[in-house]
């Protein structure tokens, strides 16, 4: 086997497999290459006799500081031929943390839970991060060595077989790749050569436009190309594009879209690429023939937030500004609530208007809820812990029947009881420790007493954010569930829901929002959202509802309530 490694400035490199080293030959570029048989391998730079895992390494048996393991991607057996794929536009998602969506947290015991999904009536799963990560239980946004699939998971074979098992279901699959940083254990290609150029808030960053940044890019691009195709991923949900720093003049995401759309071509299925992006630009999902990065999709933060104010009545920090009068009727038709307008949370301008008439709707992910939005609170509690069951329920109407594809997060579904909280398993004791007391004080500053921030390092914060699956048979939870089933089933049903044309939305508000009336095309959702009845401008046909509304000429809904109703 030829194992070959990128080391530009490394004066003598080594490979290690089985134990026994073998001196590497020099070849173009700064690669060096040894052709050599054996199963497990790591590298030597230099004179230093420290082994070190290949940064495209596919599998780490023992962990990311240890030895790599070759793998063969032809070796498994796929079913899933007949597979054509799933494109986003009409679709639902499900995001989903492998190790607290079942007990076992496993690919494999995922696996186990797909027909739960299926019966829910989503279209697309999305994993957060499976790249290995130093210890056992994390998000996964910690991850070192981005080809290969975390091991207590269930390695590589695993992960197929979830993609696998979800494509014979008739269910897409998503994957969350994070490359705007690497995480602070187990990141060693700074030894191998100019891979790192700066910081970000989490760790160390990419160096995309500097000396020797040609295969930097090379291996992001080819880490995002392996997904798709050697583990059948139908896209990627990209981590925090706003933090790759590229001031090149053709961005490393416009030039990762054109090779996933050459790729897509080759195998005759479509894949996507969704970006998280707080900058809140258009050209993001603007296609390239037009200007722009030509991404599929972007995670909507603004409509999130806007309906987070209108629901709990929070409105600190970055909730703030949507507090105002109209904030979720203006993201309802527009996608960005900032739009070249003054954002009081980061003290300037921010933004930039989106086109209405051309850009569809189902570009923008909409969410009640998210991993981040969940986890980065202090206790980790989700909506259904401060939100009565009413407003919860107007919430996920709006999310479902506005004109953007819809996401939910594990669990939303039937407001599951459990939280879910921020956790690591570094082994390193000082690192563990540096996390434990960064958290506190994160959020000390924020009024919270250090008992009250959970241990991230303790098994206990993981063993609670493990989903309850008895939950979903219980009163108050069993409603819930029923009323998701519904909401995605109409969606489905009626093409009007489904419309992405935002230059068709029309929004009526009360003066004070306390309700909100959604035109989609005969269709119309009026929600109120305040702690009296009101009468509301619909009238028509019930498809869907909670509480029990008076239709008539008018329609009168109780407090915390909704009606979906087709007016032809």
């Amino acid at each position: 086997m030829m194992f070959r490694v990128w080391a530009p400035s490394a004066e003598r490199v080594r490979v290690r497999v089985d134990g026994a080293d073998h001196e590497m030959t020099a070849a173009d570029g700064g690669w060096w290459q040894a052709d050599v048989t054996g199963a497990d391998y790591a590298f030597l730079l230099g004179d230093d006799d420290r082994p070190l895992p290949d940064p495209r390494s596919l599998r780490q048996p023992n962990g990311v500081h240890e030895a790599s393991r070759v793998y063969d991607h032809s070796a498994f057996q796929w079913t899933d031929q007949s597979w054509t794929g799933r494109q986003l536009a009409g679709g639902v998602v499900y995001e989903l943390h492998v190790g607290t969506f079942t007990e076992a947290g496993t690919f494999d015991a995922v696996i186990e839970r797909l027909g739960h999904l299926v019966d829910l009536g989503v279209t697309h799963v999305e994993l957060l991060p499976v790249n290995s990560f130093d210890g056992t239980a994390g998000w996964g946004y910690d991850g070192v060595l981005w080809g290969a699939a975390h091991e207590p998971y269930g390695g590589p074979d695993g992960l197929k077989r979830l993609v696998d098992a979800c494509h014979a279901r008739g269910l897409a699959v998503v994957l969350d790749v994070v490359y705007n940083h690497l995480g602070p254990s187990g990141a060693y290609l700074d030894r191998f050569g100019p891979y790192f150029a700066g910081a970000t808030d989490w760790g160390a960053g990419l160096n995309l436009d500097g000396e020797g940044s040609d295969e930097v890019r090379r291996y992001v691009i080819d880490n995002a190309l392996g997904w798709l195709r050697d583990f059948h991923f139908d896209g990627l949900r990209l981590d925090a594009v706003h933090a790759l720093v590229d001031k090149r003049a053709v961005h490393l995401l416009e030039e990762l879209s054109a090779e996933v759309d050459a790729l897509s071509a080759a195998l005759n299925r479509p894949l996507t690429l969704i970006a998280e992006s707080d900058q809140n630009d258009p050209k993001l999902v603007t296609t390239r023939d037009a200007g722009g990065y030509g991404l599929h999709a972007q995670w909507s933060d603004d409509l999130h937030h806007a309906l987070h104010v209108r629901l709990t009545g929070e409105t600190t920090g970055y909730y703030t500004d949507f507090a105002a009068p109209g904030a979720l009727a203006k993201t309802l038709r527009e996608a960005f609530f900032h739009a070249g307008t003054w954002s009081s949370f980061r003290s300037r301008v921010h933004g930039r208007p989106l086109d209405r008439r051309v850009a569809p709707g189902h570009r923008f992910l909409a969410y009640l809820q998210d991993h981040d939005q969940i986890g980065n609170r202090a206790t980790g509690d989700r909506l259904s812990a401060t939100v009565s069951p009413g407003l919860l329920a107007c919430g996920a109407a709006v999310v479902f029947y506005s004109p953007f594809t819809p996401m939910l997060f594990m669990g939303e579904e039937w407001a599951a009881g459990t939280p879910w909280q921020f956790f690591a398993s570094f082994p390193d004791p000082e690192l563990a420790e540096a996390v434990r007391t960064g958290r506190r004080r994160e959020f000390a500053r924020h009024g919270w007493g250090e008992s009250e921030v959970p241990d991230p390092m303790d098994p206990a914060t993981v063993a609670r954010s493990r989903l309850d699956w008895s939950e979903p048979g219980k009163a108050g939870h069993r409603e819930m569930l029923d009323l998701y089933r519904t909401l995605i089933r109409l969606r489905r049903s009626h093409p009007d829901l489904t419309d992405p044309r935002l230059d068709r939305v029309v929004v009526e508000t009360a003066p004070d929002d306390a309700w909100l009336v959604l035109h989609r095309g005969a269709l119309r959702l009026a929600c109120n959202f305040g702690p009296e009845p009101a009468e509301v401008p619909v009238a028509g046909e019930v498809l869907a509802s909670w509480g029990d509304p008076e239709v008539g000429d008018a329609t009168v809904l109780p407090k915390e309530s909704f009606v979906l109703v087709a007016t032809r």
